[in-house]
């Protein structure tokens, strides 16, 4: 099973190089952030077409998560993290596919900081590692996947001093992926690679693609159900080359089957 992230910015901006891609990958999930469209506008029966049934949460101009089932409906099980029911941020959607529990995450980017906008980073990440404390103690396999905004090592920087001051880099963000991963979750592409300088984001300024000034800020979180089927992760890295495509490529992990007892 392949299960990918793509923070798309702009489903329907970008719907050409989503269906290329979807076409040539061709991956079984597939979590999306940055939909920037209400929940009318997002471009279902073009994806259906396409081989995929989807579940959405979307807003207009901003945010927006959704989940792709290749040749399969997602049993949608949450719209939401809890805890805030005042937050209307379209930020996280759940969903089940092939017994597997899928979050989908775009967690605030929180520049600038400090202030409030980094003030509300912070409290989602709490919100975000409070719910995953109850999805860790469930059986069932469970992978939270998405746009983390945050480089958890310098390893996942191109240039860590450039970024100090940064809301994805400053200390209290990566301290807060890191109490979240302690809960016993495993950074797929980061266990495969430990000691590689990958990359999942780069930026439209500066030249930034081209001269590989990337960031690794999209992560796959296995539980330990899940990571023990966890057998290949990368980064399809030339879709962030294509014409008129995201800032993001899309990043992947594959999975054995499941063992059958009995």
């Amino acid at each position: 099973m392949k299960i990918a992230t793509y923070n798309v910015n702009g489903v329907n901006g970008r719907l050409p190089v989503l269906l290329r891609w979807l076409a040539e990958a061709q991956p079984d999930v597939v979590c999306l952030q940055e939909l920037k469209a209400p929940d009318e506008k997002f471009p279902a029966q073009a994806l259906r077409k396409a081989g995929y049934g989807a579940v959405w949460h979307g807003q207009k101009s901003w945010n927006g998560v959704a989940i792709l089932a290749r040749g399969a409906e997602p049993s949608e099980t949450r719209r939401g993290l809890p805890s805030d029911p005042e937050d209307l941020h379209s930020r996280y959607i759940e969903a089940t596919v092939g017994g597997i529990k899928i979050g989908c995450l775009y967690l605030p980017n929180g520049n600038p900081a400090p202030g409030p906008k980094f003030d509300y980073k912070l409290a989602w990440f709490a919100r975000l590692t409070r719910y995953a404390a109850k999805l860790q103690k469930s059986a069932t396999p469970v992978v939270l996947a998405g746009d983390y905004n945050v480089m958890p090592t310098e390893l996942d920087v191109y240039k860590p001093e450039r970024w100090v001051d940064d809301a994805l880099f400053r200390p209290e963000t990566r301290a807060a992926f890191h109490k979240l991963a302690r809960q016993g979750w495993t950074d797929a592409l980061r266990t495969l690679h430990p000691d590689e300088r990958i990359y999942t984001f780069w930026d439209y300024f500066r030249n930034a693609w081209p001269r590989n000034a990337g960031l690794r800020i999209d992560h796959l979180l296995l539980n330990p159900p899940l990571a023990r089927r966890l057998v290949a992760a990368g980064v399809d890295r030339d879709v962030r080359g294509w014409e008129k495509t995201s800032d993001h490529a899309p990043v992947w992990i594959e999975l054995k089957p499941a063992s059958r007892r009995g």
